[in-house]
């Protein structure tokens, strides 16, 4: 299925076939990492109005049913999923953005439901690796087997190629495993005795880890790390929420029901990459990212000493895709600075390399984010220059 069809603002090549800059015309990004720039490193043409590759689409024709169409998707999994209203919102988010999702919390607060809920919801096939210290990268992509019949080796492909992978307690499995399972995130193919297999698309990867365990466990690498677009921290319910999973869950628990196929998750992907990002919003999520790196020149000194590395350029990548998707979520067809930083949290904290200081005090990467948010100052878009129709984001 192709996405739908786009049209650019004044200025942006176009092939003549529907797509961007040469495009051919039934490919469609599929991951938010995917060229936001131009081959010569800088941003496509904005136009007179200030924007990131806006790929504006028909309101009339597209936005409407995809926002409807993504909402339904979010109150079906909130069906079944109580009390973690946060976490659907960002899942929901990671689908339509195209990016992987980790999922930290205790044991027993719904993170493996939650990922089973949204997989059957979005439709697609789906896949659940039980990562263990015993495991081998041939249990998660596939081998080579000899078939005696016909003294030839066959591929065999492993449990990944599927649209929706939930990799549950993804911190079990040792470092040779989680460069599998790397590859396959980072370039959406398998390579198997010389031969590469692309994954299914769309393709997700919800992994799950327990923050308490100390034994058994090995710490994800930086890489992997920031393969993932969101690191989202699951808490408790409330005391009213945790009657009403009792009351929900204990006679005959609800089942999900399929509201995507796989041909609507990629219509709704490229519904995303065509929100209105102005250009001073874009300016500010760089300059978040920037403030990891170098804290004291955007007015943050007093975490300069509490962090090795910063973030790179992938989370101003993931901090623009993740927030049209948001947008798109929340019925909008423009980003607002402040979904950007509703979202920086989630988006940096996991990129975070803290410093021995930080770690010998116990600092938690999302304090020093919400320092940095609260410093940079978020611009002020005026509603002609948002496209809203006379809303206007208040928060200066």
């Amino acid at each position: 299925m192709s996405g739908p069809e786009r049209h650019g603002p004044p200025g942006t090549p176009y092939d003549g076939n529907g797509s961007p800059e040469g495009r051919p015309a039934g490919e469609r990004r599929d991951t938010w990492a995917d060229d936001l720039v131009t081959a010569g490193g800088g941003p496509r043409a904005a136009g007179e109005a200030g924007r990131i590759d806006a790929g504006r689409i028909d309101a009339d024709r597209v936005r409407p049913p995809a926002s409807a169409l993504a909402e339904r998707a979010l109150f079906e999994v909130a069906r079944v999923i109580v009390g973690q209203d946060r976490l659907i919102e960002r899942m929901m988010v990671a689908v339509l953005a195209g990016g992987h999702c980790l999922l930290e919390g205790v044991p027993g607060v719904a993170k493996t439901l939650a990922a089973r809920t949204l997989a059957a919801v979005v439709g697609g096939s789906f896949a659940r690796l039980q990562f263990t210290p015993d495991l081998v990268p041939a249990d998660v992509v596939g081998t080579r087997i000899y078939r005696p019949s016909t003294e030839s080796f066959d591929v065999e492909l492993g449990p990944v190629m599927a649209n929706v992978v939930l990799v549950d307690e993804i911190n079990r499995a040792p470092a040779k495993v989680q460069s599998a399972l790397l590859e396959v995130m980072a370039e959406r193919q398998v390579s198997i005795g010389g031969r590469t297999f692309p994954v299914p698309r769309p393709f997700l990867v919800l992994a799950t880890q327990n923050p308490i365990e100390s034994e058994g466990v090995y710490r994800l690498p930086e890489a992997q790390r920031d393969r993932f677009l969101l690191k989202i921290d699951v808490g408790y319910p409330t005391e009213a929420q945790e009657l009403a999973i009792v009351y929900r869950m204990g006679v005959r628990p609800p089942a999900p029901n399929r509201i995507l196929d796989t041909g609507e998750v990629d219509a709704l992907r490229e519904a995303a990459t065509g929100v209105f990002v102005h250009d001073e919003v874009a300016r500010y999520a760089v300059r978040l990212v920037a403030a990891t790196r170098d804290p004291v020149a955007h007015g943050v000194p007093e975490v300069a000493g509490l962090l090795a590395y910063g973030a790179g350029p992938r989370a101003s990548l993931g901090l623009v895709a993740a927030g049209r998707a948001l947008a798109l979520l929340r019925g909008r067809e423009y980003v607002l600075p402040g979904d950007v930083r509703d979202l920086a949290g989630d988006v940096l904290a996991h990129r975070l390399v803290p410093s021995f200081d930080a770690l010998a005090d116990g600092v938690d990467p999302r304090w020093i984010i919400d320092r940095i948010v609260a410093a940079v100052p978020a611009p002020r878009v005026a509603p002609e220059e948002t496209g809203s129709g006379g809303k206007e984001d208040r928060a200066a």
